[in-house]
């Protein structure tokens, strides 16, 4: 909740998550202007920044606030980022230059999932930004996974608790095999690199215990044997992602900035016209270890 006198405007989108936010100025903000854009984005798991003046800088500064940023994919497996100036930041386009990609994730559909679960510390947030758009399609959807975990039913419960997912590294959100990867000769995900994580994580500020997954492709319950860890796999995606009731779609308008809480959001996108350009970029935080 922002205070009663406070200038910050928090607009609610009504869906499961999701708010505007207005009334202050990205370039120039007080300190406890801040402290209530942080508290609204711990209420509502997803923050857009509309209509204002945002580049790359005011895009890096903002997310600097809420922590550490982590280095890009590109930039942390290649040494290569995408925007010199900015390592931190991953292009998100379909846009090519001579022919070459200038950036990750291109046009397909991106399915549900957690960014870098694949790693020891997943990032705490991911930031969005957009500078060009397509006419449709591209859409991003978001899903409450505090929801989707108070909601399991009971026999789904009890069979998570405790149990961690092994979260491959290799495939993108998009299928792609990821920048600096190459895909195992072994079709068993227990072969697979990647890290492990709970599978009911407990939010660092918020307290609160949400679901966790990160990506369906080649994802692994430890200890089980592979035919019932698919099974139950299955069914809790089901679940999780069936239910229009938990989500939020953001259609994109130039210069809108997306916040997401990564800890307790997934996140898909549509796919679009390859003939049309969807331009972004993307800062993510420094997170921690899922407990």
């Amino acid at each position: 909740m922002t205070r009663k006198d406070s200038s910050v405007e928090v607009i609610p989108t009504g869906a499961a998550l999701g708010a505007d936010v207005a009334g202050f100025d990205i370039n120039n903000f007080s300190d406890e202007e801040f402290a209530d854009i942080h508290q609204a984005w711990l209420d509502h798991l997803i923050l857009r920044i509309r209509g204002q003046d945002i580049d790359d800088h005011a895009h890096r500064e903002f997310a600097k606030r809420f922590g550490p940023l982590e280095l890009s994919p590109k930039t942390k497996f290649t040494g290569k980022p995408w925007l010199p100036d900015f390592p931190e930041m991953s292009q998100i386009t379909n846009k090519k230059v001579n022919g070459e990609p200038v950036g990750t994730l291109g046009n397909k559909d991106a399915y549900w999932h957690t960014d870098m679960s694949y790693i020891e510390t997943p990032p705490k947030a991911s930031l969005l930004h957009a500078f060009e758009v397509p006419p449709t399609g591209g859409d991003t959807h978001f899903l409450n996974m505090y929801e989707a975990l108070d909601q399991l039913p009971k026999h789904l419960r009890a069979a998570i608790e405790g149990e961690s997912i092994k979260h491959q590294q290799v495939y993108s959100s998009d299928g792609s095999v990821r920048r600096g990867m190459e895909k195992p000769e072994s079709e068993d995900p227990r072969d697979w690199p990647g890290a492990v994580h709970p599978i009911i994580r407990t939010h660092p500020e918020t307290k609160r215990q949400a679901l966790f997954l990160g990506r369906r492709v080649k994802g692994y319950i430890m200890g089980m044997p592979l035919d019932e860890s698919e099974a139950l796999l299955d069914e809790l995606w089901d679940f999780a992602t069936g239910n229009p009731a938990w989500t939020w779609s953001q259609q994109w308008q130039v210069g809108d900035l997306i916040m997401w809480d990564n800890r307790c959001a997934m996140h898909a996108r549509d796919g679009f016209d390859d003939n049309h350009i969807r331009l972004m970029h993307r800062t993510v935080l420094l997170g921690d270890k899922p407990f």
